[in-house]
């Protein structure tokens, strides 16, 4: 390695202010968080599930025009 690359990994070191471990803990807020981003993607699925039911039904009753242009 170069001087200057050691010089910032050394510099940084000593910069960086890292919280220790036993200081970071999750807290409730981010687990309601993720729950609803979870209820918010399991809703997103069914949702997306029945708009295609709804879409090949309409394209069994031909709905869509699927005839390729001359």
């Amino acid at each position: 390695m170069s001087a200057v690359a050691l010089f910032v990994t050394g510099l940084i070191t000593l910069v960086d202010k890292t919280p220790q471990p036993a200081d970071v803990k999750a807290g409730w807020t981010a687990f309601a968080v993720f729950v609803g981003l979870a209820i918010a993607v399991a809703l997103l699925g069914m949702s997306l599930s029945r708009h295609l039911k709804k879409a090949r039904s309409s394209a069994e009753h031909g709905a869509f025009d699927d005839k390729p242009s001359p």
